[in-house]
C-alpha cells in the first residue's frame, strides 16, 4: 500500500519542452516516458487557450524559443496559426521535429531575426535551463525585446516554487511513491539530472521577476500549480 496517493500529484505535473536537456540517456528516457507527444501537444493547446491564444491573429508571426522536439509548434499549427518558427540550441531535438514550421539551430541569446520582425515570442520551459543568472536571462530578454514588434507579445511558462511544487518535490524524493507512479519516477529522474540549473532558477524568484519587468510589462500573470505564466508586452 502506497503511503501517498501519487496519481493525484502526477495528474497535475507539466514538464516542459526542453531547450537543451542534460546529455544523459537516463534523462532522455525519463522525458520520453513522462508523456506521449500527443499528450504534450494537447497540454500545450490547453495552456495556449488559457493564456489568450484564441484572440491572436492566425497570420501572426510567431517564434517559439527553446522549441525542443516541436510539440509546441504542432499545438500552434493545430490551432490554425500559419506563420510559425522555432529556435533551439540542440540539433538532436530539432531533428526530431516533423512539421511545416521552419526551425533554426541557434542560441536564443543571439536570435537570427531582424529587429521588430515578430509579433509573438513563446517560451515554454526553456529559461530555467540557462546556465548563468542573471546574465543569460538578461541577454535572452534583450534579444526577445529586440526582435519583438512594438505591439507584440511574449508568453512565458516556467517552473515556480509554489506550495504544490514543494509537495511534488517531497513526493519525488519518496521511493515508495516513485514505485507507485511511473510519471513521478520520470519527473524525479529528470530533476536529478538537471538539478543545478533547476534549483538555481527556483531559488531566484525576485531576481527573475526583476529582470523580466525591466524589459516587459505584464498584462496577464499567474503563479499556480508549480508554474509561472506570464504574458507581456515591450516596455
Amino acid at each position: 500500500m502506497c503511503k501517498y496517493e501519487p496519481a493525484e500529484v502526477a495528474a497535475r505535473l507539466e514538464p516542459e519542452a526542453i531547450a537543451q536537456p542534460p546529455a544523459h540517456d537516463a534523462w532522455e528516457s525519463a522525458y520520453v516516458a513522462f508523456e506521449t507527444p500527443e499528450q504534450e501537444v494537447q497540454k500545450f493547446i490547453r495552456r495556449l487557450v488559457k493564456l489568450g491564444a484564441e484572440k491572436w491573429s492566425r497570420d501572426e508571426q510567431i517564434v517559439e524559443l527553446f522549441c525542443g522536439r516541436g510539440n509546441g509548434l504542432h499545438a500552434l499549427q493545430r490551432m490554425g496559426f500559419r506563420n510559425i518558427e522555432g529556435v533551439d540550441l540542440s540539433p538532436r531535438l530539432v531533428g526530431k521535429y516533423e512539421g511545416d514550421a521552419k526551425c533554426y539551430v541557434c542560441d536564443c541569446r543571439h536570435l537570427p531575426f531582424a529587429d521588430q520582425s515578430k509579433g509573438l515570442l513563446i517560451v515554454q520551459g526553456g529559461l530555467h535551463h540557462l546556465s548563468k543568472l542573471p546574465e543569460d536571462l538578461e541577454q535572452t530578454f534583450l534579444e526577445m525585446q529586440r526582435v519583438l514588434r512594438k505591439d507584440g507579445l511574449i508568453m512565458l511558462v516556467e517552473p515556480w516554487l509554489t506550495p504544490f511544487l514543494r509537495l511534488v518535490h517531497t513526493v519525488c524524493e519518496t521511493r515508495v511513491a516513485r514505485r507507485c507512479s511511473a510519471k513521478l519516477d520520470s519527473l524525479g529522474t529528470m530533476i536529478e539530472h538537471e538539478r543545478d540549473t533547476y534549483e538555481r532558477w527556483l531559488r531566484s524568484p525576485g531576481l527573475i521577476l526583476a529582470v523580466a519587468r525591466t524589459h516587459f510589462l505584464p498584462i496577464r500573470e499567474s503563479f499556480s500549480w508549480g508554474k509561472w505564466s506570464f504574458v507581456g508586452k515591450r516596455l
